[in-house]
This record gives C-alpha cells, sequence and structure tokens, in this order.
C-alpha cells in the first residue's frame, strides 16, 4: 500500500451535484473550515450560494457553458481527467500540465430522483428525464481511482465525512476510500438496475437474457431458519408495506410465515376472512362474515398446529376479537389495524409481534426461489378466481353454496405445499392434508384431521391442487362424506374420475388451471 504520505490524501477541491440538498450546511462547513474548494453546477450551485458559502459554477471551472436544457453539464475532461488521474503517474501529471487541469480529490454525488419518480408518474417522458448521466459517470470515476479521490454518494455519508476530516485534519485514509467506493457501485448498480427493470417492464419482458435484481436491506435477522445460519431480508421497496407495531424482533421463519398468511389474506373478499398459519401452511381459513366466528372456524379446523402459529385477520381487529387471539400462543397477529382497545389488550402480551397490513398489496409480478448462484423465477400464482374458470363435469350440478364452497376450498388448496387437498364446509376449511410425496396420503392427513376435531360435516367439499391421477383419491374422499369435488383436469383417466363421480352421485368439477406450491 505504499508509505503514510500515499495512504492518506489531502483534499484540495470538491465537486458537488446533489438532488437531495438536506444537510449541506453542516457538511460545506467542515469543508470551508478545511480550506477545500468547491466546484458545482446548477441546482446545487445556487444552494450554496444561498448558504453564503464561496463555490465555483461548473460551467466557469471548465470554460464550457451547461448544453442541452442541462443535459451535459458534467461531462467533460477536464472534470473526468481531475478526477480520474493517478497523483503518482508521472505521464499523468504532465497531461494535466500541459492541458491546464486540476485535481477534485472529493466527489459528493447523489443522483437523480429516477425512484421516486416512478412512484409519482407513468408520464414516460418525465421519466426519461430523471435518468442521471452526468451523476453516476462521475461517481463510477471516482470509485474507480479511490487510491487518490474520495467519493460521497448519500447524505447517510456525511456524518462519516466530517468526522474522518475532523479525525485527519483535512485529508481522507486509504480505508475510507476503499469503503465509499464501495458504497458507490452499490449506489451505481443498483440505480441502473431500477432502469433496467423500468424498460423491461415497459417492454413486457420478465426474463430478459440477463437479470439484474435489486434490492433495499430492511433488516439483518438474528439468524436464518436455524441459529447457525446467517440471515437478511431485502425488498424492491423501501420498506415492507407492513408496520410492526408491537413485539419482538421478527424472524427468518416469522417473515416466511407472514407473506404465506398475507398470500391467503389478500385473496380472500374484502374486510373478511381468518387464516392461521404454521410453518407456511395455513391449518385453518375461514371467510365467515363475523370476525369471532370466522376466528373460531379457522382455529377449529387444526387447534393443535395453531399453538405457536400465526393468526392473519383481512379486516380491523376489534377488542371482542383481541379477547379471543390472548386466549391462545401466538406468534404473530397480523391485520389490517386494530382498534385501540383491542391494542392494549394485546400489548399486554410483550413478546407477541403485532403486524398492520393495511398497506400491504399482492402486486408483484414475480416470485424468487434460489439455490446457490442459481435463482429460478416465476410469475406470481394470484389469480382471483370466478366460476367461468371451472367446468362441471358430473351429471350431479353443484348448488350455488356447493358451487361457492368448492371455489373457497380450492383458492386456499393453492396455498398449501404439494400435494394438497383442502375440505370445506360453510366457508371454512375443515381439514388440510398438505406436502405429501402421495395425493392418497393427502387425502387421508385431511380426513384425519376433520375427523380428529370433530368439525362440521354438513356438506362437505372437497379441493385437490392437481388432478387425481387414479380413482383411490376421490373414492377415499366419498367415503368420508365428501359430496363435492373441485380438481384440475388433465389426467388420462379423467374419464374414469368423471364415471366414478356419476355412479356414486357426487358433484365434480374440474379447474381450467393446476395450482402446485412446492
Amino acid at each position: 500500500m505504499g508509505n503514510k504520505k500515499n495512504i492518506m490524501k489531502k483534499i484540495k477541491s470538491a465537486l458537488i451535484s446533489v438532488s437531495d440538498k438536506s444537510d449541506l450546511k453542516t457538511l460545506l462547513q467542515i469543508l470551508h473550515k478545511n480550506k477545500i474548494k468547491l466546484i458545482s453546477s446548477g441546482g446545487t450551485f445556487k444552494t450554496i450560494q444561498k448558504l453564503k458559502f464561496k463555490c465555483i459554477e461548473v460551467s466557469n471551472f471548465t470554460g464550457s457553458n451547461e448544453i442541452l436544457d442541462g443535459r451535459v453539464k458534467t461531462l467533460h475532461p477536464k472534470i473526468h481527467a481531475g478526477i480520474l488521474n493517478k497523483r503518482n503517474n508521472k505521464s499523468h501529471l504532465k497531461e494535466l500540465k500541459n492541458n491546464n487541469f486540476e485535481n477534485i480529490d472529493l466527489v459528493i454525488v447523489n443522483f437523480y430522483p429516477f425512484e421516486k419518480t416512478l412512484e409519482k408518474t407513468k408520464n414516460h417522458n418525465k421519466i426519461i428525464e430523471n435518468i442521471d448521466v452526468g451523476g453516476p459517470t462521475m461517481v463510477r470515476a471516482a470509485a474507480k481511482n479511490y487510491n487518490d479521490v474520495t467519493v460521497i454518494t448519500s447524505t447517510e455519508q456525511y456524518s462519516e465525512l466530517i468526522n474522518e476530516l475532523k479525525i485527519n485534519k483535512g485529508t481522507t485514509s486509504l480505508e475510507f476510500r476503499k469503503k465509499m467506493s464501495q458504497l458507490a457501485f452499490i449506489e451505481t448498480a443498483y440505480y441502473d438496475s431500477v432502469i433496467s427493470n423500468y424498460f423491461n417492464k415497459t417492454s413486457n419482458i420478465y426474463f430478459p437474457k440477463k437479470k439484474i435484481i435489486h434490492g433495499n436491506l430492511i433488516e439483518k435477522l438474528r439468524y436464518g431458519e436455524n441459529p447457525h445460519q446467517e440471515s437478511a431480508i431485502y425488498s424492491q421497496n423501501k420498506n415492507l408495506k407492513i408496520d410492526k407495531i408491537h413485539g419482538k424482533r421478527l424472524s427468518y421463519n416469522n417473515y416466511n410465515d407472514i407473506f404465506s398468511a398475507l398470500a391467503i389474506s389478500k385473496t380472500l373478499p374484502k374486510n373478511t376472512g381468518t387464516v392461521v398459519i404454521k410453518h407456511a401452511n395455513p391449518c385453518g381459513v375461514s371467510i365467515l362474515k363475523n370476525k369471532i366466528d370466522s376466528y373460531k372456524s379457522a382455529l377449529a379446523c387444526d387447534p393443535i398446529s395453531a399453538f405457536g402459529g400465526i393468526v392473519s385477520c383481512n379486516f380491523k381487529i376489534n377488542k371482542s376479537l383481541a379477547l379471543e387471539l390472548n386466549k391462545i400462543f401466538l406468534e404473530v397477529i397480523i391485520a389490517n389495524g386494530f382498534d385501540k382497545n383491542a391494542l392494549k389488550l394485546l400489548r399486554s402480551k410483550k413478546n407477541l409481534r403485532l403486524i398492520d397490513a393495511s398497506n400491504f398489496l399482492l402486486n408483484e409480478i414475480l416470485r424468487f426461489n434460489s439455490i446457490n448462484d442459481s435463482i429460478l423465477i416465476q410469475s406470481e400464482d394470484k389469480k382471483i378466481f370466478s366460476k367461468k374458470d371451472f367446468k362441471i363435469v358430473s351429471k350431479k350440478k353443484p348448488t350455488k353454496t356447493q358451487f361457492n364452497n368448492l371455489i373457497f376450498a380450492f383458492n386456499v388448496c393453492r396455498y398449501v405445499k404439494s400435494n394438497a387437498i383442502v375440505l370445506a364446509s360453510n366457508k371454512t376449511t375443515i381439514g388440510i392434508g398438505s406436502g405429501q410425496p402421495s395425493r392418497l396420503d393427502s387425502c387421508q392427513i385431511a380426513i384425519d384431521k376433520m375427523n380428529k376435531f370433530k368439525n362440521n360435516k354438513n356438506e362437505i367439499v372437497a379441493a385437490s391442487d392437481a388432478f387425481f391421477p387414479f380413482v383411490d383419491g376421490i373414492e377415499k374422499l366419498i367415503q368420508s362424506g365428501v359430496s363435492a369435488i373441485i380438481q384440475p383436469a388433465g389426467s388420462i383417466r379423467d374419464k374414469e374420475i368423471i364415471k366414478f363421480a356419476n355412479t356414486t352421485k357426487t358433484v365434480l368439477v374440474f379447474s381450467k388451471t393446476r395450482h402446485f406450491r412446492h
């Protein structure tokens, strides 16, 4: 690395070009104190002048006016030679001298707010004008030449820079410059990825030849699925659209369960429905209108599995429901808000996590799964079902109530790990079989759950996430009291299944789509 002189670099000049002009005054004070020459342009130059600090405008520094409505300001050899030259390279020094160029030792830049522009408008021309060119170019140049140049890319880094200059009397260490360089390349890569994804989205290209994924660190978690695993959660947004308002820190497994719960909850009718989740699988769902009846019915589906699980209510929780929720041990309660009395009651359990998901929407187009350095990507399975998505194939036709229960069961079924079987009655699950290699075994588990907890057996319907390859599966369900079955079509034995349904006078409905969830 060389001697101390080569490691520590005195800052004599700084180029400042920032979109976010907050906290500039404190920074300018330390730069002024260290007699650092300031160069700036556009709105930043005007702000620095208003704050009563001496500054040279970029056009005066380069001898070239800003052109093309400000599109070209800092794209000039004097700027980039000043940033990119190697201070200990004799030929570089000679070229600078011959061209009457000077060093730029500090680059402070944050970019045009492209991401915020996307949130505010769909006007393509306005969006395009908020693609920063000069800023990222200067940042990349400074980051590449971190051996000699310091680069700052966020207002959050101002305090670190101020501290560095105070401790080192106007100089920066190689360690500091390298750290800022790493952060700068993250910033440019993130910025470009947002732009890249925007263009792909406008062209309806979801699987381009090169896929760039960006994310903001939301939280470093205590550990992953197990204590020996490291973990963190990222989001393509600045936040998760869910608000933890009480309780312990959320774990990796908590988040996994929360997203599983919300995936179901947000497909249920507006302000209706209770979902109970354990290990990312639903163990009870009900869409009864009455909130307490909905919760009690969902819980009754499998009260043993619900212990230590998650409850997600697709409505605002009131005091009377909070009293019921407090009767069992739960890790997390999710709702579209909590009324004042409910919140007071639920907060009596200090470790219970309370999540307000009022602002959460299932609007992401892609779903990710990964192993090692490979990523599986697919579109999200968030289809809202209606009767036209299904075909009645049996001679016996479903009643309106039966059909509604079949669609409800089928919707829940697609969120159960395959192979999945869901038994339902009266808008409520009464038995769920999940994650079995054999569909027949899943049928048996669902039936056993129903019988074990003596759940309501009035007009039982069953849903399967994929077709029954043999008659034995629906035979087992019919023997347990099932009067109507819904399944995707597609088996070479579909005709045998239909024949068996007709022989047993069972309602059989085929879905036009399959819904595995591995």
